[in-house]
């Protein structure tokens, strides 16, 4: 593996990177109240009288949300606290009514876990990195400032205001873009496979703050700042290499790091300053007095362990012992959606090989085309393993299903049907292929000459004379077998 550097005046430049990704939890209401978490709605449509923290209201835990994030835990092998409590992290903001931020600091509820990634998810070979997990804990969001609404004043949305998210603190063992990439892409999955977060990065349910630093390789770690909020995995990336340019540039020309919070601007491809870093004191974190710790019992902690699904690293290897090549599997594993839509084409009897390589194949390409997701496909499992199984049982023959696949795509119609609507069955009458290739024979004395003398590569041309002559319709395997006997 070559590893990441910049090329500075100086010499070669090491860069440390760390992320703290927020998780929106899968929730139908708030961490502290029943307000609905729905995305889109008219702003300040979906405000309890906690979330705009009015006098003398009291935050409730929503079990649901403690579940979701101690499910995260267990899905990266991360130690799950038994004891936790909530912290207020006090900062005065005009999106934030109550005045501090109900957090946990000190003692979160998901420990130490890892994270294994691959740096190229479809390349088999590509190196393995074990990225350490620091800690999850669970906080609530802040509201949502609007600069565009007004010419003098901004508003404020508190539709996102107590929104239960995980922050997923990652350590700083990331040492280029590509690698906090394969991060970001293999959490988001992790998140997707249990669901506990639904990863989308353009609604801002996961967005992630981005700690740079750089020292020479393998020398005393940098200062480092923290680029704030940055919602997709390509302007993190982005973010991360211009942000240590940026700072090897700084430190060679004299200058040094400060330790401070910026932002990327994605139309410049650059960050920029936000405001100086502030030193955890600065919050003044004490324990929440309107909350109890959350104490986790064994009946709790082992629903939450049989309630995981199968995981993509699991379910990886299980399609390699199906007879999937890393890639296939690789690829069939990296979202969940994939994973989901090929476990229910395997339930309807479909074999593995066959089915893997028409979904990446055929059913990629053309939803491709189309512009369309796995969840938009025309053609569902069950229609697919129908289509498949007709190659099988050789009802039709490869070429011909391709053409039953691209009328399916447009009418959303079972597979049989089009077959027997087109009068597209495949033949296996030997006397109607034999008489074929008796007329193809004669109209081509000089290439079957050829052929006898040597010229093996001619049968493909036989063989595609004699499938245009039956109009696609005879079975391929039977035709093989009656120009071999017949050309000698």
């Amino acid at each position: 593996m070559i590893e990441y550097r910049i090329q500075g005046n100086t010499g070669e430049w090491e860069v440390v990177i760390g992320l703290e990704v927020h998780a929106q939890v899968t929730s139908e209401s708030k961490l502290f109240s029943g307000s609905s978490t729905g995305f889109g709605a008219e702003p300040n449509s979906h405000v309890s009288l906690v979330d705009a923290a009015m006098p003398g209201m009291l935050p409730v835990p929503n079990r649901e949300c403690l579940r979701q994030a101690v499910r995260t835990g267990m899905a990266i092998n991360a130690q799950i606290n038994r004891w936790s409590r909530f912290d207020r992290k006090n900062y005065f903001y005009a999106d934030l009514p109550q005045g501090y931020q109900i957090s946990q600091l000190y003692h979160p509820i998901v420990g130490e876990g890892e994270i294994e990634v691959t740096l190229n998810e479809k390349d088999p070979d590509s190196a393995v990195k074990t990225i350490g997990i620091e800690r999850i804990h669970v906080e609530q969001d802040a509201g949502k400032l609007m600069h565009d609404q007004h010419p003098t004043m901004s508003f404020v949305d508190l539709n996102r205001s107590g929104v239960a998210l995980m922050e997923i603190v990652s350590r700083p063992d990331m040492r280029s873009p590509q690698e906090a990439g394969a991060y970001v892409k293999k959490l988001r999955s992790i998140l997707r496979y249990v669901g506990s977060c639904d990863g989308n990065m353009e609604q801002g349910s996961m967005r992630a703050d981005v700690n740079v630093s750089v020292r020479k390789p393998g020398g005393e770690l940098g200062t480092r700042t923290e680029t704030k909020n940055v919602n997709s995995i390509r302007f993190m990336m982005q973010a991360i290499e211009y942000e240590a340019q940026r700072q090897v540039d700084l430190i060679e020309s004299g200058g040094a790091v400060v330790q401070e919070t910026r932002l990327f601007d994605a139309n410049k491809m650059e960050t920029r300053s936000m405001r100086s870093k502030e030193d955890a004191h600065d919050y003044r974190y004490f324990p929440d007095p309107d909350l109890l710790p959350v104490e986790l019992d064994d009946a709790f902690l082992e629903e939450c362990r049989a309630s995981l699904p199968e995981l993509p690293d699991a379910k990886r290897a299980r399609y390699e012992s199906l007879g999937l090549t890393a890639y296939n599997a690789a690829v069939l594993t990296a979202e969940a959606e994939t994973a989901f839509w090929f476990e229910d084409l395997l339930a309807e009897g479909t074999d593995a090989k066959q089915g893997s390589n028409w979904l990446m194949s055929e059913l990629f390409g053309a939803l491709n085309k189309l512009g369309k997701t796995l969840d938009e496909s025309p053609v569902n499992p069950k229609q697919a393993a129908e289509l498949l199984g007709l190659v099988s049982d050789g009802t039709i023959s490869g070429s011909i299903a391709k053409q039953v696949f691209e009328i399916m795509l447009q009418r959303g119609q079972a597979a049989s049907a089009i077959v027997e609507e087109k009068g597209l069955k495949q033949t296996s009458d030997t006397g109607a292929i034999e008489a074929e290739i008796a007329k193809i024979m004669a109209a081509n004395e000089d290439k079957v000459a050829e052929y006898r003398s040597g010229k093996d590569k001619l049968f493909g041309f036989f063989v595609g004379q004699t499938m245009k002559a039956m109009q696609g319709k005879a079975n391929p395997q039977i035709i093989n077998d009656l120009l071999k006997k017949t050309l000698g």
